[in-house]
């Protein structure tokens, strides 16, 4: 007999850097028998969370349930895209008991959420739950918060300052359409960083959702998996800043990838990237670097001028030694040959 019960799907949405393939990575290792599948939506066209993840390959989880969708936003290419990976998910034999969305860090969760309603899949699966994860040392810091009576005075002297900054929509719509809030990096923020963090999660959701605090990914799975949301019957409560839009775009960032040779000092090579985030406002880096006389990769995932690296796995035979990093920052601050000035030193 055919299987005819949906299959649960969770989204999980979050700023750039914020943490969402270290938790996913935690979920397939610790998946209580559960069969998994991952979509990956990169932006940019250099593919590194879905080769992390298939690092982490488990039988309940092989690297062939691991799908990456590299180079467009998958919120605007449902049709092309995000349906057919579905398709082709639901047909695995076996079947996944559950699928983990990530999404990048510039989508928008409530087009996707939409996609559900699709009639070649809206009878076979169902939003268990969308979760969003920020950043709790960044929120404390109130980057995504902005200090509305300051912004108010500078509209009074400025007529064309908007409040508004494209990084603050995104994370204001991230947290409307979300199920829970995770409050990842907890160890980095503190309790009076968490506590802040909290007020201003309280502050921009629109209604009261349960925010939880984690550290290197680490959650029990059956706190955010099994929320049996159906989250795709109620969009309208998950309010977003492009309601009555048909579409949107995002223009308002934009990626480069920088290939370089092999790399002889890696803390001066840290040194260059957090310049890229003090002088240049690159927002994230992240790609693999070939250390001269290394036989190891290194991976390395830098958010702002917070850099973390880790040797991953050997280089190939049949790879090209290189070093290959992506710099995402918004549209008017991509400088691609700035950056490759301050990466070559």
């Amino acid at each position: 007999m055919p299987d005819l019960s949906k299959v649960p799907v969770t989204i999980i949405t979050g700023f750039l850097g914020a943490g969402k393939t270290t938790l996913i990575s935690h979920l397939i290792r610790n998946a209580g028998g559960r069969r998994l599948a991952v979509v990956v939506n990169e932006f940019g066209t250099l593919g590194v969370d879905g080769d992390i993840l298939k690092s982490c390959a488990i039988p309940d989880c092989p690297a062939e349930n691991v799908v990456e969708l590299a180079n467009g936003c998958i919120c605007c290419t449902v049709a092309d895209d995000f349906i057919p990976t579905v398709e082709k998910l639901l047909a695995l034999e076996p079947r996944p008991d559950h699928i983990l969305i990530e999404t990048s860090g510039l989508a928008l969760p409530k087009p996707l959420l939409k996609a559900f309603d699709w009639p070649a899949i809206r009878s076979r699966i169902t939003v268990d739950g969308v979760l969003a994860l920020a950043d709790a040392e960044a929120v404390a810091e109130g980057r995504f918060a902005p200090d509305l009576a300051a912004l108010e005075a500078q509209r009074a002297a400025d007529p064309e300052i908007d409040h508004e900054t494209p990084l603050s929509e995104v994370f204001e719509d991230q947290l409307a359409c979300a199920d829970m809030v995770l409050l990842t990096k907890a160890d980095l923020a503190g309790a009076e960083g968490l506590a802040r963090a909290r007020e201003v999660i309280s502050a921009e959701a629109p209604r009261p959702v349960p925010v939880i605090e984690l550290s290197e990914g680490v959650v029990d799975p059956r706190v955010i998996l099994g929320l049996g949301a159906a989250a795709e019957d109620d969009i309208a409560a998950r309010p977003s800043h492009h309601d009555g839009e048909d579409d949107h775009e995002h223009e308002d960032f934009d990626s480069a990838v920088i290939e370089l040779g092999e790399i002889a000092d890696p803390a001066a090579l840290t040194a260059r990237i957090e310049t890229l985030a003090s002088d240049h406002r690159v927002l994230r880096v992240k790609g693999y670097v070939a250390v001269a006389g290394k036989p190891m990769r290194m991976l390395v995932q830098a958010v702002g001028a917070r850099v973390r690296s880790h040797y991953d796995r050997p280089w190939r035979p049949d790879e090209a030694r290189l070093t290959s990093l992506v710099a995402i920052a918004e549209h008017d601050h991509l400088d691609p040959a700035a950056i490759r000035a301050v990466l070559q030193g």
